[in-house]
């Protein structure tokens, strides 16, 4: 570890070191606590569980190091310790719900050499802040109808193209409004409109210092669109479908490059359960204009882009109620010709088919052709183990390889980009209280990672973590 990591280390180790203790000290009373009471102890319950108050937080704890780095441009290795400290409140006064959330994400360690950005630091961040009306029945019997003002956050289908996040360290928010409706039989339809909060501050000397800046949001950066969900036959299967847009203009402040995207997509899914088969069947097509680059004179191009996922799977009727799946991913890569096609996730999550996010994140739904092998388990109630196996492929070789930034310029490396291996297993210290996770990736460099111009040279990536994590 370079020495300048270790003087910013001093610091968040002064206070991460007691906090650790007491989790660690603390434990066997929680645990104690717990069992005699039957139940959790929760800040809820320290109220004495008013009517209509609903509150609960989390306090996460992770320790990240990163060796081999592949972004080019960046130190080879990095750690650093991100924290993130979440609380939530609601009042519910019958048919209006007013709620707020803080967010607070910082991280220590890490330096001007690492990839440190908006998606790990957001100190004392606004959430959520809303106003919901429940409707009830007013769209039909048996329905339910729910119209949210305000800002939240927003899990859409799938997640791969709107999420709240939760292995990352910050959450995406949006402010506007959504409506959503719930039929008798199972169906279900969101519409919303909203400005997406852009995570402040954004430089690098804020972001290292945890500085705590107002978030913000404008008419200049909207994100709009519907989504629809049915059960089919008997409700064995759901089918979803969508269409999603994104509307982006230059400010005073921040150039960019005017994204207007349109992105209809269906998913055909069936979820997983003991002694079954389950698959899952989503793609998706991505049309509209974006700039050639950020400068106002830059050519507007036509966009032309796409993804595709498809996952079969089977678990095992037994103890550890085993699961295995094969997966297959496709996202398109930018091919010139005077179009634009790599294809944007839009708000979407990959944690959880891409491995690792945050000082990782290699992989993403952008160039690259996938196979990948997963199992997981559930050996008790407390713990779970997942392992991952990936292939990837660049789907344009005239383009940046997924999300690693590695691009080529002479066309000949051919397009296998890497081999990636992933592992983790989270264990309930105490039910409902404290859990903790500790789990790691690595990547084999391929011809495309090895030979392409914009490679780092510094052979295969290996990264690990370890969090634990107090709910409240």
């Amino acid at each position: 570890m370079i020495e300048s990591t270790h003087r910013a280390w001093r610091a968040p180790f002064a206070c991460a070191l007691p906090a650790g203790l007491f989790l660690v000290c603390a434990s066997p009373a929680l645990a104690q606590s717990t069992a005699a009471s039957g139940s959790a102890p929760t800040l809820q319950g320290a109220l004495g569980d008013p009517d209509g108050l609903t509150i609960k937080g989390t306090v996460r704890a992770r320790y990240e190091a990163i060796d081999n780095q592949f972004r080019p441009g960046l130190d080879r290795n990095s750690d650093a310790l991100l924290l993130q400290t979440d609380l939530q409140i609601e009042y519910d006064t019958g048919p209006v719900r007013v709620g707020t959330e803080i967010t607070d994400s910082r991280a220590y360690g890490g330096g001007t050499g690492s990839s440190l950005s908006t998606t790990e630091v957001n100190a004392l961040a606004v959430t959520q802040a809303y106003l919901a009306f429940d409707l009830g029945s007013a769209l039909g019997a048996g329905s339910t109808t729910t119209f949210e003002a305000g800002r939240f956050t927003m899990d859409l289908g799938s997640r791969r193209l709107s999420a709240r996040n939760s292995y990352r360290n910050t959450i995406n928010a949006f402010t506007g409004f959504r409506a959503d409706w719930k039929g008798a039989k199972g169906q279900k339809f969101t519409a919303f409109y909203t400005m997406p909060v852009v995570r402040l501050p954004d430089d690098q000397d804020g972001i290292l210092d945890n500085d705590v800046h107002a978030d913000s949001q404008s008419f200049d950066l909207t994100f709009w669109g519907a989504f629809a969900s049915t059960p089919i036959a008997g409700g064995a299967a759901t089918l979803e479908t969508y269409f999603y847009g994104l509307d982006e203009n230059d400010t005073p402040d921040t150039a960019t490059t005017n994204r207007h995207l349109r992105t209809p997509g269906a998913r055909l899914h069936r979820a997983a359960k003991a002694g079954t088969i389950d698959f899952d069947i989503e793609g998706a097509y991505q049309f509209g204009n974006v700039r050639a680059s950020k400068s106002a004179s830059a050519a507007r191009l036509d966009v032309s882009a796409y993804f595709a996922h498809g996952e079969l799977g089977y678990t095992f009727a037994s103890g550890w109620a085993p699961r295995v799946a094969f997966e297959l991913d496709v996202a398109s890569g930018n091919k010139g010709g005077g179009s634009y096609n790599r294809f944007d996730t839009l708000y979407g999550a990959r944690r959880f088919e891409f491995g690792p996010t945050s000082l990782y994140g290699a992989l993403g739904r952008n160039n690259i052709r996938s196979i990948g092998l997963l199992a997981s388990a559930k050996p008790s109630k407390r713990l779970a183990l997942t392992g991952m196996y990936r292939a990837a492929w660049a789907d344009s070789v005239d383009d940046s390889f997924a999300s690693t930034k590695v691009s080529d310029t002479s066309g000949d490396v051919g397009r296998f980009a890497a081999h990636q291996i992933e592992a983790r297993a989270s264990y309930w210290l105490v039910p409902k209280v404290l859990q903790v996770e500790a789990g790691g990736a690595v990547l084999i460099d391929g011809d495309f990672l090895k030979h392409a111009s914009g490679a780092t040279g510094n052979g295969d990536t290996r990264y690990g973590y370890a969090s634990a994590t107090v709910h409240f």
